[in-house]
């Protein structure tokens, strides 16, 4: 979500002195190579719903070049009522669902899709504000259901919009609740005009440990024909 003016909506292009607070200026170690975009919103075309944590096994790699990495691809998205082109547009699958989709379509992976205890609201108006009200306060909204075991994964894709230029704040709570010495972790992320925005630094404060390496970023309006630059990405990532 986002907009201008008073009304900022998650994904907003404004960034105000009270949500960029307390952000990290750490550098994100860059280990992979890049492209992508999104906004408040969800992903695409049904990803399986993998059990994460159970027993991951590495897919072979051609001969002479050693296994792939064990990836596991946790996401956040929300459909309903989305921004969409400076106006408004009901989704019925979130944009960050559309592209979880698209990457668990081309890889080897588990998805464990992040749920809220509390279900943020269909309304755009409504979502944006509890959104501010959660930056603002620096909270850590709960969980619906556990969260996944990410021991036997050498990769972890973190998957959410982008909402007022930081990941959503239960995606704060989910790395806070795990462990990620020695993982690699990559941004993805939907957005509406600021790409990536804070996700490199939020989660190199809240993944102590990990190497944060270079993301993928879809704007939300155009996640349904991203299959070229996804596909590009992955395999700049070493993922395909």
């Amino acid at each position: 979500m986002n907009s201008t003016g008073a009304h900022r909506l998650p994904g907003d292009p404004i960034t105000d002195r009270h949500n960029r607070r307390g952000f990290l200026r750490a550098t994100a170690a860059t280990v992979l190579a890049v492209a992508g975009g999104t906004g408040l919103t969800g992903c695409g075309a049904q990803p399986s719903q993998g059990t994460a944590g159970t027993n991951p096994t590495a897919t072979p790699s051609p001969a002479g070049t050693g296994p792939r990495p064990r990836v596991l691809l946790a996401y956040f998205s929300r459909a309903g009522e989305n921004y969409h082109y400076g106006g408004r547009k009901q989704l019925r699958v979130g944009n960050t669902e559309v592209l979880a989709g698209l990457i668990s379509e081309r890889i080897a992976c588990d998805v464990h899709r992040i749920e809220a205890a509390e279900p943020y609201s269909d309304d755009y108006d409504d979502a944006r504000a509890r959104n501010v009200r959660e930056q603002d306060a620096d909270a850590r909204p709960a969980l619906a259901g556990p969260v996944p075991a990410i021991d036997g994964y050498d990769v972890v894709l973190l998957g959410s919009g982008i909402w007022n230029v930081r990941p959503p704040m239960i995606m704060r709570t989910l790395a806070e609740s795990l462990d990620f010495t020695g993982k690699t972790v990559l941004p993805v992320v939907t957005y509406a005009v600021s790409g990536l925005g804070a996700a490199p630094e939020e989660y190199a404060d809240a993944c102590p440990g990990a190497t944060i390496g270079d993301g993928l970023a879809v704007r939300g309006e155009e996640v349904r024909q991203a299959s070229a630059a996804v596909q590009s990405w992955l395999r700049r990532a070493g993922l395909r």
